[in-house]
């Protein structure tokens, strides 16, 4: 039985159908409905989602995502980039997260697609900050590259779990380090991105261990974090060991903001794309912008 504090908020009944009609006459996908993401009806109630481009089959096999897997990924959609422009639009979004499945059946792993979705929302949406949460591309500094120049303004990219939980909880062709050097490599290419992470507790990991964790994304030049509670999507999947009280992911945050991060979430349900680029986080890209903001 889940602990009080994992009850789950209702949907704005009006705006939640609204959304959900859009994306689904227009043949796109959020990951907030294919990961099966508890905040869901808080972010679609609001007006905001997050986008999942280049199909919804993702080649990995991670044991805690809910995502559908495949060898083979789904046909890209050449119009998806013209597509999400236009919904951002429709909706007045000013913050957006666009993330992706993995799909290392695709020469390119698919970041030229994902580079030219964020290219056309900003050409579309000049004024709107885009967020990209990608996948490893395998440690490719050439598909790196491909979202690099498509300037974002924050790249995200998941260690998911500490070191010692990590080959448990992720695809083989994942890797701790990798991760890192990603997220190193990122700021290397371009210092003016933000980079961002996120990982999951309640797996089995210790304290030490996620300060450990902790620890290496500041190492690695990551401005912003998400913490929050792993929930099993079915008993297919990894298994819960614990679930931390509120408490317990407020002194992880303070301790978080402690070693330099620019800005924290960490609660039960806080997920890397939560609540779509919260105000703390668009007032900060916008100021450091525009000093006089």
């Amino acid at each position: 039985m889940l602990p009080e504090w994992l009850s789950i908020k209702p949907a704005s009944t009006e705006k939640y159908n609204h959304i959900k009609d859009t994306i689904s006459s227009l043949g796109l996908h959020t990951v907030c409905a294919e990961a099966h993401c508890p905040n869901v009806s808080e972010c679609w109630g609001g007006g905001t989602a997050t986008f999942m481009v280049l199909g919804d089959l993702c080649t990995r096999g991670c044991t805690f995502c809910a995502v559908h897997k495949s060898a083979k990924g789904s046909q890209i959609d050449a119009a998806e980039p013209e597509k999400l422009a236009i919904v951002i639009r429709e909706w007045g979004l000013d913050y957006v997260v666009v993330t992706s499945v993995a799909r290392d059946d695709l020469p390119d792993q698919g970041s030229l697609h994902f580079a030219r979705c964020v290219s056309e929302i900003k050409k579309v949406n000049p004024d709107t900050l885009i967020e990209v949460l990608i996948p490893d591309f395998q440690g490719s500094r050439e598909c790196l590259s491909n979202i690099v120049r498509s300037h974002p303004d924050v790249i995200g990219h998941n260690i998911e779990t500490v070191e010692r939980l990590s080959p448990r909880v992720r695809d083989r062709r994942a890797d701790y380090r990798q991760s890192l050097r990603l997220l190193k490599i990122s700021k290397e290419l371009d210092s003016t991105i933000y980079t961002k992470s996120a990982i999951m507790l309640g797996i089995g990991e210790t304290e030490e261990e996620v300060v450990s964790a902790l620890v290496d994304l500041r190492a690695s030049g990551v401005d912003f974090v998400a913490i929050g509670q792993y929930l099993r999507p079915s008993k297919q999947h990894i298994e819960v060991r614990e679930y931390l009280k509120p408490e317990r992911f407020e002194s992880i945050k303070r301790m978080a903001l402690e070693m330099g991060f620019r800005y924290v979430a960490a609660g039960p349900f806080v997920r890397s794309s939560y609540r779509a680029g919260e105000f703390f986080i668009r007032s900060m890209i916008k100021a450091d912008a525009d000093p006089r903001i």
